[in-house]
This record gives C-alpha cells, sequence and structure tokens, in this order.
C-alpha cells in the first residue's frame, strides 16, 4: 500500500535566486538528481525543482509519495521522512498534472561530498595501481557524480549537463567501464566504508585542480577578511576589463587577432628557422566570471547541490594557498570553507574530513625547509581541526615518493578518511572502535640537554620509529637556527627524545617541517604521527612579505562564525 505524506514547504534562501527560471512552466529538478544515483540514508531527504506556478507536485521514493505546490515562482519542495538503507533499487518519480519525470535504479544508502583541488580530483585511472583497480572494480553499489567545472558570480541553482552519457554531470558505477574518472580518493573511501557498513554510497565530486581555499566560500564571508580584497580588487579590475572590452564579442574579436598575428609571426619564424610563439591560448578570453575567483566555485558547483541531503564532506585542498603570498588569508578562508559549507547544507554539525597536504619538490636546506609555505599550511590545517567540532584531520606525507604535487598513492588517503569516518561518523554501527589518528603533539619539556616530547592520550600506542631509524627531526637552541636531531623512544611511556650533541641548552624541536617531508614517527598501527613544532617562532614564507605568527591564528576566529572550546594542544 502507497504511505501518502502531505508537504506543502516553499523553498527559499538560494532557490529565490533563480530569476531566470522564473515563468518556466516546465516540470523540472536539478540535474544533481538522475538514474542510478544513491540518496541519504537515516536522515529526511529533500527533493526540489520547479514547475508551473501553483501546480501541485507529486514525488515518490518507492511506496512512499510526498506532495507539494509549486509557488508564486514556481518553486517547490518536499522532504520525506528517514529512509532505511537498502541496495534494492527504487524508483524516483516527480508528476505534476500531465508531466512526469522519472529516475530508475536509486539507491538508498551514504552520502559524501568530496571538495577540493586536484588531489581530490585525481581520478582512479591516474592513480598508483589504478589499471589493476579499474579491472577489478566490481562494486555497483558504489556511485559517482562528477559535477561540472562551473564558476560564476552569482549563486547558482543547477548545473548545465552536455548529454545523458557525459563523464561529468551524470550518475556513474564503480564499474570497470565507468569507474575509470572517479576521484580515486573517493573510491578508496567508498569502497572500505561500503564494505563495513554494507551499504550503497554516493561521491558527489566538486572538486577543482587550481583552486584556493577562497574559491570556496561565500563573498559576504570573504569581504570580512582583509587579506582578500588584493584578490577580489583583482577579480574587479579583470571584469571592469571584460565588461568595458565588450565581454563575449570583444572577447572574440580580439582573440580572431591574436590568432591573426600569432599566425603572421608563427611563418616568419619558421622562415627564418627560429622557434614559434605560443599560440594564443582562448581561456585568455573567456569571462573572468567563469575562471577561478573568489566565491566563483561555492556559487558554481555548491549552492547547486547544498539542498541535498549528505552525510558529510570530504576535503582535500591547500597546494595552491602554498605559493607566493597566498598563504595569508588561509587562516581564515580554509575554515571558513567549513562554516559555510555547514550553513549551505543547514546542517551545523556536518562532517568534514579534512586533508593535510602532501609535499613537492625538492628539500633544499634547513632554511628553506623551516620557511616553506607548506608547513604554514598544514599548521593552519591542524589548527584549524582542533578548533572546529565535528571535523577530521589525515596526514598524507608520507605518500609521495618523488617531487610530483600529485602523489599517485591515493589508497593510504581514502582509507585514513574511512578510519576517521567510521570511528566519529559512524561509531554507533560499529562493535569496535577503529583508530584513525598517528601520534598528535601535547607537550614538551626540556631534561639534560634534551627535549621530551608527549602526545595526545590514545594517539601514540605503540610509539615507534620506522625501521628504527630516526628521520624527519629537527632541534634547534636560542639562535633559532635549527639542524638535523637524534630522535629515540622513551622506554615504555610513548615518549619521544630528541636531541643534537652540540646544542647543550635545546630551545624547540620540530617535526615534519619540509616542503618534501620524510619522517618515521609512527604508532603502533603504523600511522604517521602529525607534523609538529614545540616553538612558537614567527616564520617568514618564502618568496612573500611579512610574518606568519602560530599565536595570531590560534586566537583566530572566522568572522561570522563561532569557535568550539576545544583548545590546540
Amino acid at each position: 500500500m502507497k504511505i501518502r505524506i502531505v508537504h506543502s514547504l516553499l523553498l527559499t534562501g538560494l532557490l529565490t535566486l533563480t530569476a531566470s527560471l522564473q515563468g518556466n512552466d516546465e516540470l523540472r529538478v536539478p540535474n544533481i538528481f538522475g538514474h542510478s544515483m544513491v540518496l541519504q540514508a537515516g536522515t529526511p531527504i529533500t527533493v526540489w525543482g520547479w514547475a508551473a506556478k501553483g501546480a501541485p507536485v507529486e514525488v515518490s521514493i518507492g511506496a512512499i509519495s510526498v506532495q507539494a505546490h509549486a509557488n508564486e515562482t514556481g518553486i517547490w519542495s518536499v522532504r520525506f521522512p528517514k529512509l532505511a538503507k537498502t541496495f534494492q533499487p527504487r524508483e524516483l518519480r516527480i508528476t505534476s498534472g500531465s508531466a512526469s519525470i522519472v529516475f530508475r535504479d536509486i539507491l538508498i544508502g551514504e552520502v559524501w561530498v568530496c571538495g577540493g583541488q586536484s588531489n581530490m580530483a585525481w581520478t582512479l585511472k591516474g592513480s598508483r595501481d589504478g589499471e589493476l583497480e579499474i579491472a577489478s572494480a566490481d562494486t555497483p553499489q558504489i556511485r559517482f557524480i562528477r559535477v561540472p567545472l562551473i564558476s560564476r558570480g552569482q549563486p547558482q541553482t543547477d548545473f548545465e549537463v552536455t548529454s545523458p552519457t557525459a563523464d561529468e554531470g551524470n550518475w556513474r558505477k564503480a564499474m570497470p567501464d565507468q569507474v575509470d574518472n572517479c576521484t580515486a580518493v573517493g573510491y578508496y573511501f567508498a569502497q572500505r566504508i561500503s564494505r563495513l557498513l554494507k551499504s550503497p554510497v554516493g561521491l558527489v565530486d566538486t572538486s577543482w585542480g587550481g583552486t584556493m581555499a577562497q574559491h570556496w566560500v561565500t563573498k559576504e564571508t570573504l569581504a570580512n577578511i582583509p587579506e582578500m580584497q588584493p584578490y577580489q580588487k583583482a577579480y574587479e579590475n579583470a571584469l571592469k576589463v571584460w565588461t568595458d572590452g565588450g565581454e563575449e564579442s570583444g572577447a572574440s574579436k580580439r582573440y580572431a587577432v591574436a590568432l591573426t598575428e600569432w599566425e603572421r609571426e608563427a611563418q616568419i619564424a619558421k622562415r627564418k628557422g627560429d622557434r614559434e610563439p605560443r599560440r594564443p591560448n582562448q581561456n585568455d578570453f573567456i569571462n573572468p566570471g567563469h575562471k577561478r575567483h573568489p566565491a566563483g566555485m561555492i556559487n558554481g558547483m555548491i549552492y547547486p547541490i547544498s539542498k541535498l541531503s549528505i552525510r558529510g564532506v570530504l576535503f582535500y585542498q591547500g597546494e595552491n594557498n602554498s605559493f607566493g603570498t597566498s598563504w595569508k588569508p588561509f587562516y581564515a578562508t580554509y575554515p571558513a570553507v567549513i562554516h559555510d559549507w555547514r550553513r549551505l547544507f543547514n546542517t551545523p554539525t556536518l562532517p568534514f574530513g579534512l586533508v593535510q597536504i602532501a609535499g613537492w619538490s625538492n628539500r633544499r636546506s634547513m632554511t628553506y625547509d623551516m620557511n616553506h609555505h607548506t608547513n604554514v599550511i598544514r599548521e593552519i590545517q591542524h589548527i584549524t581541526w582542533r578548533q572546529i567540532p565535528h571535523t577530521g584531520l589525515i596526514t598524507t606525507y608520507d605518500t609521495n615518493s618523488n617531487g610530483n604535487i600529485h602523489p599517485a598513492h591515493k589508497r593510504p588517503v581514502g582509507e585514513r578518511l574511512a578510519r576517521w569516518a567510521l570511528n566519529e561518523v559512524y561509531q554507533k554501527q560499529l562493535a569496535n572502535p577503529i583508530q584513525w589518528m598517528g601520534p598528535v603533539f601535547k607537550d614538551s619539556t626540556v631534561e639534560d640537554g634534551k627535549i621530551i616530547i608527549g602526545f595526545m592520550d590514545g594517539t601514540a600506542n605503540g610509539l615507534r620509529l620506522d625501521k628504527d631509524l630516526a628521520a624527519g627531526f629537527y632541534i634547534a637552541g636560542d639562535d633559532q637556527v635549527f639542524r638535523q636531531a637524534a630522535a629515540r623512544i622513551l622506554g615504555s611511556e610513548n615518549k619521544l627524545v630528541v636531541w643534537h650533541d652540540e646544542i647543550a641548552e635545546p630551545k624547540a624541536v620540530r617535526y615534519g617541517f619540509s616542503n618534501l617531508p620524510h619522517g618515521t614517527l609512527l604508532n603502533g598501527k603504523e600511522l604517521p604521527a602529525y607534523p609538529f613544532r614545540t616553538d612558537t617562532w614567527k616564520m617568514t614564507p618564502h618568496q612573500s612579505t611579512g610574518d606568519y605568527d602560530i599565536l595570531t591564528i590560534r586566537a583566530f576566529q572566522t568572522p561570522g562564525h563561532e569557535t568550539d572550546d576545544r583548545a590546540n594542544p
């Protein structure tokens, strides 16, 4: 028997921004809905869309039916009660008068948004052992969708899909003929939690390579961050040039002129035997509002899906805030991503699995390593984790075997995120807790010319040095000049002793501080220790101006948001 629930919820907020859609009587739903999608289990499910003004709309998932009416602008929304997870395919049917939309093969399970930049966007095909994983993929209960890369100056209500078979904008299954372009980190995460929870898993991939944290934060929040003003001004200047230059038509003419000039110069170079000049890049002639810019990606890719019921977010970003002066707004923009997404998804405690950036390029002098931008970014990521509840941070510095900014070994990243989620998000569904943190620095004392390091309870059980080799430890005295240090585990106390024979009065220890860190400190589960330092000395990142001050960062609260009372260890 059909279960019928009468519902009349008028969707406001972001959907009222759809001026371009008003007056369209066509029954529609956002493109996040599709065949073979996964809907979130165990929490109310929202389905929304557009229809004729005042038109009745009925939405059903299997035997459950919900009704609503479109409001005066043609917007409607329904909310289903909590549904149990199931591998049994359902139909999602939307009807209004004689019009109907039917999506088939719908599963109910766990839905996670995968966000960030290229290391999250990195596909299974490009990962280490990718060819083996693709060939052996046999998990149709894991589904994923790559949201098209859309940047806009204003919040959007939907994204475009070029075709029903396009790699972007359509739900696909983790099977050999489809899984190649799935986010590798997300795939390994889903593989593990699907198996342990015995549940379908849906991944909504919103990652975009080369993005900075400020691209994923609302312009209202960014307006309160002083360090964002140069980025905002540069964007506004680019928009003015675009507008004054005739927008699309003007850009097409400029590109045609540039291309003609390039052809002429290329012919001259060819006759002379010289190297040809670089061909004009058409991307240099597109609307700046469609490129990477402050708030662009949250407007184009997060707003359109923000009414979707989800379990949590996996976020892997930070590399592009590690260049030049890009680290300066990160102390505010990185935590703002969490706060703004939680507000848009209307879930104040939405779990965030954060990924600490790995390293790249060659390690150089000790001074170079100690003051590299990547150390700043990792430290801010660590502080953000410790200050904002319902978040987790996992390390990745051990996954990179060379100087590539894209470590190909994505399985440890996905599985460590799964450890965090299983223990912190799904703990009630597990018989026993799952350890997910490596050793986390707690305190330090100086004794007999050595520094003794203590760790947070439960994170350093079975503390050890990988292959009994001390690597990644640095120590300094009053001169603040660091040297590579010796280290050993202190008996059965799960503490660490660090020293240097030529530094009689040590003042500070750092671990894992490098552009390309190499460290050997593990716990009994062989989970790597988080990079740490015992000092609060100011740092001046390379190719930059101004100092980075950890004391200021620890005291910071994101504008317009509250932090919890957890102290940074």
